[in-house]
């Protein structure tokens, strides 16, 4: 009998992947609930069930919230006329968008379009990967990847800031996920205008970490002259010019991110930065994990400092 539940278990996932997969693919066009079905390969009403059951929100209001998400960065970046965005995302009048921004973000599209600030973004990740890994903690598909081959390289960091969301005893992506909820913060992160680069999760060192405050945390680098809002709940902390060592592995299959993560850190515990004119300098900054894409590899960050 658990097994049967496991199995069935997994179908739901991979039927809820499959409709989000659809979405994406089609977000700038008309989508119906019997369209989503049949990409989940389940009647209507089952669709929505377990949909609303592995992502907290039916699939219209998954829809909704995406759509909104995608036309704020684009609102955000490139200051298009907000009917024309409407448009893009299926809405059918300028009203109806602005109504529906204002209560999704809690500012009018075009006000946020003028003066953007951080925001709230619905960024969900794949419920394949949010279910069979995050839950579990171990590869989906209980297969390993072997890193053949590392590139790596060494850049220099300016001094900067880093816009950050802290947890209180986290040590690690999981346990933050399960403290603070990922998806809010990476959404919030996503927003930010003025960041110097995407978002990332990092490994604070101990002169970073006020007492009470966890090891990981997720945040995202801005210029040191950042005057923009500070969401409730974030604070701002300044990080010193460093060197970063970076670690890239080989392109993977998305639903394996977790054996591309222990393979690259299997690797990096038997580095010796040494033969290369290098030391380990963790109290110069956080180390930093960028999110997991399986096109460009997994790709980690550790401060060093040359060696005299």
């Amino acid at each position: 009998m658990t097994e049967v539940i496991f199995l069935d278990r997994i179908a739901a996932i991979e039927a809820v992947q499959m409709v989000q997969d659809y979405i994406e693919a089609h977000i700038n066009e008309p989508i119906s609930l019997k369209e989503m079905a049949e990409a989940a390969g389940y009647s209507p009403w089952h669709t929505t069930r377990i949909f609303k059951e592995l992502l907290g929100k039916s699939p219209f209001d998954y829809l909704r919230a995406l759509r909104l998400s995608k036309a704020a960065l684009l609102l955000r970046d490139g200051h298009p006329r907000v009917i024309d965005v409407a448009l893009d995302f299926v809405f059918s009048s300028h009203e109806g968008f602005t109504r529906a921004f204002a209560r999704e973000f809690g500012v009018a599209p075009k006000a946020y379009s003028r003066a953007p600030e951080p925001i709230p973004l619905y960024m969900p990740f794949g419920v394949r990967d949010q279910y069979l890994t995050l839950a579990k903690g171990v590869d989906p598909m209980n297969e390993s990847i072997k890193t053949n081959t590392v590139f790596v390289q060494v850049m220099d960091r300016p001094p900067r800031k880093l816009l950050l969301k802290r947890g209180l005893k986290a040590d690690n992506y999981f346990d933050y996920c399960h403290e603070v909820g990922c998806d809010d913060v990476w959404g919030m992160l996503c927003s930010v205008k003025e960041a110097l680069y995407e978002p990332v999760g990092v490994w604070l060192p101990q002169g970073m970490r006020p007492p009470g405050t966890g090891e990981y945390a997720q945040g995202v680098e801005v210029p040191m002259d950042y005057a923009g809002k500070i969401p409730q709940g974030y604070e701002i902390i300044e990080l010193p010019a460093c060197k970063m060592m970076i670690f890239q592995g080989e392109p993977f299959d998305d639903e394996h991110f977790m054996s591309a993560i222990e393979n690259l850190w299997e690797v990096m515990k038997k580095y010796h930065p040494e033969l290369y004119g290098f030391q380990w300098d963790d109290e110069a900054g956080p180390r930093f994990q960028l999110e997991p894409q399986g096109y460009r590899g997994y790709i980690e960050g550790r401060p060093v400092k040359a060696i005299s």
